[in-house]
């Protein structure tokens, strides 16, 4: 998961493009907030991986058996230290973009390193990109409803009212991301760390007074278990994934924290406190099978303390959404910056870091969505069936894309990089083909999700490279028509046109229809171009690039990170060091707003047509997205079929 949560420093370091040279915050600042905004996902798992995955392997037995508690034991414990350990923590944190981590920046890292014949790089970070929306939105209503159900353990008189909190927490939760989350975040860090300080301590009794658990630190209990139980095995290992579900935000945060920060908090903090729990909520249920129905609270000692580690439980998975929410924006702005979904409003809630931001639209889908999945399976059994499906699918690419980077970036043979992610794939695909098991009893939510988004983005991705193709045969070029109107130049008004365009070889369209209508021509008329590159932020120094065509004209292309928000009017700015003359307030900024209809014959089908057209209606306007003065924009209209 991506999220943008991250506390002050990491902002800086990001900007310089190094993860490791967080030069004004502390090492210990930094491990703490990892703790509370990496690990909030994985780090609430405890509540109900151990159940489902001892349930899916008792099978029709009813009580669990002790092969039946250890082998998951040391399938979970396994797959925290082989999935999320080596695979994450000791390899892919390493294949950064310039400091930047996550799905799309691995997307656009490994597409640089190919090349020209990239399009199946970019299918695969379309696919890793649409599945974490179906993360995005089963992560909230999993996590809560499952801390909610605490409250049964407590006293059943509670039963009847966990889906209405569970609704009216999520509400408020995502009621309050127009804020910010910058004093939030504050709090993640103790918060989590008392959390798993609690659920470790807790299970030290339970471990004392089994011992024998301690067996299921040998794999071959593991293995033991796979080789004899069949397809109940099959199954079980689906839900045993949900112990790691919550590693890709390991490497989705490395450009706030950094690697050291995020590999020392996992080593010695997160991971031993996983396995305790989980250790100690497997020797509860050697002592007592029936413990089986809620393992995790019945660590607790009935009463005052177990009513505390509801409350307590709530705020670690309200955490643990945040970060997804907020991921999910992170997400969406990289994606509109790489031209896979169209421009939405985005708000900053942060005058000092450029990463905290609100996107309200998404906003309003995630809470319609994720309240929906509440009041469809109201109960946490009924939602772990249907996670775990986008996660795998996200790791099985991302383990892909791994290679591509590991052979092409890192410059090792084929064969070195693909013996060393083989084991990872194959993995990956195990617990894919598991989770694919459970498509029936929900698994099919995630999977619409994540269809619904990759039908978004390519349809977008393919629409506007249709329409810049149509687009490109009927304009003129643009060296033409200055050398035409240096000859004979039209009636000049004094000032200064800025005429915005994303093919910078043929003349704008609002140029050609401001001549045509009326027939004046500014003093000083710029073609402005807006580029996004392949890394996550752009030095200032290279951010912009002018270019002198005639004495009346220039070219000016300002360059932006894929993880940055375009502000034209502060990056002219910086054209003034390199000799053009910016006033703001004599500058009249020209932009073509088109009106698209579908042709009679188009490159697309005309359901996809449609939906194109309907995509760019719903886009926000350039002149918010760009943060251009909307007091000195000039829109002209064209009418374009596709």
């Amino acid at each position: 998961m991506t999220s943008d949560i991250a506390i002050s420093a990491p902002e800086t370091a990001a900007a310089n493009g190094h993860g490791e040279a967080h030069t004004t915050a502390r090492f210990g600042a930094l491990t703490l907030g990892s703790i509370g905004v990496v690990y909030g996902d994985i780090g609430t798992s405890p509540l109900y991986a151990f159940r489902e995955a001892v349930m899916a392997a008792s099978g029709t037995e009813g009580a669990p058996t002790q092969a039946a508690v250890l082998g998951v034991l040391s399938l979970i414990l396994w797959a925290l230290l082989v999935v999320v350990t080596l695979k994450y923590v000791v390899i892919l944190l390493r294949a950064d973009n310039n400091g930047e981590g996550g799905t799309l920046a691995l997307m656009a890292l490994a597409q640089r390193a190919v090349g020209t014949g990239g399009a199946t790089i970019v299918m695969l970070g379309i696919i890793s990109g649409a599945l974490f929306y179906g993360d995005a939105v089963i992560t909230p209503a999993l996590s809560v409803l499952s801390a909610i159900e605490g409250m049964k353990d407590v006293t059943l008189r509670f039963e009847p009212y966990i889906v209405p909190l569970t609704v009216v927490i999520l509400a408020c939760l995502f009621a309050v991301q127009s804020r910010g989350t910058a004093r939030v975040a504050a709090f993640f860090g103790p918060v989590m760390c008392v959390w798993f300080a609690v659920i470790a301590l807790a299970a030290i009794h339970p471990i004392i007074e089994q011992p024998q658990v301690l067996y299921a630190l040998n794999p071959l209990y593991a293995v033991s278990f796979m080789l004899h139980h069949g397809i109940i095995s099959f199954v079980t290992l689906g839900a045993v994934f949900l112990a790691v579900t919550g590693a890709e935000a390991l490497y989705a945060d490395l450009g706030h924290f950094g690697k050291r920060p995020i590999q020392t908090a996992w080593l010695f903090i997160v991971l031993p406190s996983l396995a305790l729990n989980y250790l100690g909520q497997g020797a509860l249920v050697l002592g007592d099978p029936g413990a089986i129905v809620s393992p995790f609270f019945q660590l607790f000692p009935q009463g005052f303390f177990r009513g505390c580690m509801v409350v307590l439980a709530t705020a670690a998975t309200v955490i643990a959404s945040q970060a997804v929410i907020t991921g999910a924006y992170s997400l969406t702005r990289q994606a509109i910056q790489l031209g896979l979904l169209p421009r939405f409003e985005i708000r900053h809630t942060s005058e000092a870091h450029s990463g905290q931001i609100f996107i309200p639209r998404i906003n309003q889908l995630l809470l319609v969505a994720v309240v929906l999945l509440v009041l469809l399976f109201r109960s946490s059994s009924a939602l772990a069936s249907a996670y775990g499906i986008s996660v795998t699918g996200t790791m099985v690419v991302t383990a892909m894309m791994g290679f591509v980077v590991i052979w092409k970036v890192w410059k090792w043979s084929p064969f070195a990089a693909a013996a060393l992610i083989a084991p990872f794939l194959f993995l990956d695909l195990t617990f894919l083909s598991a989770n694919l098991l459970k498509v029936f009893e929900g698994g099919w939510v995630p999977l619409a999700l994540g269809a619904l988004m990759i039908i978004l983005m390519y349809t977008w991705r393919r629409g506007s490279r249709l329409l810049f193709e149509k687009s490109r045969k009927l304009e003129f070029p643009l060296a033409d028509l200055v050398a035409m109107l240096e000859k004979r130049p039209p009636q000049r008004v004094p000032g200064t046109a800025v005429f915005l365009t994303s093919d910078p070889l043929s003349a704008p369209t609002a140029l050609m229809h401001s001549l045509k209508h009326y027939k004046v021509l500014h003093e000083k008329n710029v073609i402005l171009t807006i580029e996004t590159a392949q890394t996550p932020r752009i030095d200032p120094a290279e951010r912009v690039r002018l270019e002198q065509i005639s004495p009346t004209f220039s070219k000016v292309t300002l360059k932006f990170g894929f993880m940055e928000s375009p502000n034209v009017p502060k990056a002219l700015a910086i054209a003034r060091k390199l000799g053009w003359q910016f006033d703001i307030m004599s500058t009249s900024f020209f932009l073509s707003r088109r009106a698209l209809k579908p042709a009679a014959h188009s490159g697309m089908p005309r359901w996809q047509d449609r939906l194109f057209i309907s995509l760019s209606r719903s886009a926000n306007d350039a002149t918010d997205y760009f943060q251009i003065p909307s007091g000195r924009v000039v829109e002209v209209g064209t009418q374009v079929t596709i």
